[in-house]
């Protein structure tokens, strides 16, 4: 795991979110049929300029999960996946790239409020998203990241618009545009450990995480030593039909608060509360382990532990953290 940045770093950072909380309610909306500063753009295929991103850069990439954006593409080959309630009680992926550069990922949505917390503990990030609402994008813009739309200079040729799906959900991006080469994963600075699974644990087939207007299922597969992802009662899978599998499944609970922001039907924009500390379940190698997370400033990486303090490991290969309401017992460091 790497040290956190300086300390001015995480200071400027928490000034910018901050910022946002003191904002208020904003009157911007959202067009009905796409996110933000992206809304009518279609990039020409032409070349591009890559964002001027640190060496060791990951991608992030906002994506859309309603039912008219699945299957997904490119889905399969994130380091890992986080799991966030939006709008409406329904659900968006932030895919992490690091090891791989699929060819394509997608659909591509907009950032949210949280996204800015949450990709703090990672070196100067690239983050792909079709845009924001506009009191957030000042934000966005100061953020110690590279964001890049389908408007900006570094985003053309990298996004294009798919003809079998109607806007919103059908905005990709070509991951080789933004970032040419895998950064590989020493910059995954998550603090996430690998290894040997904890003691103990309780056997458990399949477990649910329930959203108010969405739902997953993570069920063991023994054959494949992955646990088979499903979403409101169906297969995950890609557009090329691959099963999506994570070798290991978090589900971290979490605040999840109003925000100062509504979406253009005036419904408010939840705030997930990534840094601090509470409960999870960690599911690996067909068990399921009760731990505890911890998360100090927004430039660090959530630390996992068992009751006796001792670190846990996750199983080799990708991750899922789904992030969800914690009641308030779990709330408690």
């Amino acid at each position: 795991m790497r040290a956190g940045p300086s300390t001015v770093a995480a200071a400027l950072l928490a000034a910018m979110l901050a910022l946002v909380l003191t904002a208020g309610c904003t009157t911007s909306r959202e067009p009905s049929r796409d996110d933000g500063r992206s809304a009518s753009q279609k990039p020409s295929p032409s070349g591009s300029t890559s964002p001027t991103a640190v060496a060791g850069s990951v991608l992030a990439v906002k994506i859309d999960n309603a039912p008219g954006a699945r299957p997904q593409t490119g889905l399969d080959s994130a380091d890992i996946v986080y799991v966030e309630q939006v709008e409406g009680g329904l659900s968006r992926m932030m895919a992490v790239y690091a090891t791989k550069v699929p060819k394509a990922v997608g659909p591509v949505r907009s950032a949210r409020e949280s996204d800015l917390e949450l990709l703090g503990q990672f070196t100067r990030p690239v983050l792909a998203f079709s845009g924001a609402q506009g009191k957030l994008l000042p934000l966005i813009d100061r953020a110690p990241l590279d964001a890049v739309t389908p408007e900006d200079g570094a985003g053309a040729g990298a996004y294009y618009r798919g003809t079998k799906r109607a806007a919103p959900h059908n905005l990709y991006v070509r991951p080789g545009r933004l970032m040419p080469s895998a950064p590989g994963s020493a910059a995954l600075t998550t603090g996430f450990r690998y290894g040997t699974a904890p003691s103990g644990g309780t056997a458990q087939p399949s477990l649910t995480v329930r959203y108010p207007a969405a739902r997953f299922t993570f069920t063991w597969s023994a054959s494949r030593a992955r646990w088979l992802v499903s979403t409101d009662g169906a297969p995950t899978v890609t557009t090329d039909g691959t099963r999506v599998a994570p070798a290991t499944v978090v589900v971290q609970y979490v605040k999840v608060r109003a925000s100062g922001f509504h979406d253009f039907l005036g419904n408010n924009t939840p705030y997930t509360e990534t840094v601090g500390s509470g409960r999870a379940r960690v599911l690996r190698d067909g068990r399921v382990h009760d731990v505890n997370w911890k998360r100090a400033t927004a430039t660090d990486g959530t630390d996992f532990t068992t009751a006796d303090g001792a670190p846990v490991a996750f199983a080799e290969g990708q991750v899922w953290v789904v992030f969800a309401q914690a009641p308030d017992a779990a709330q408690a460091p």
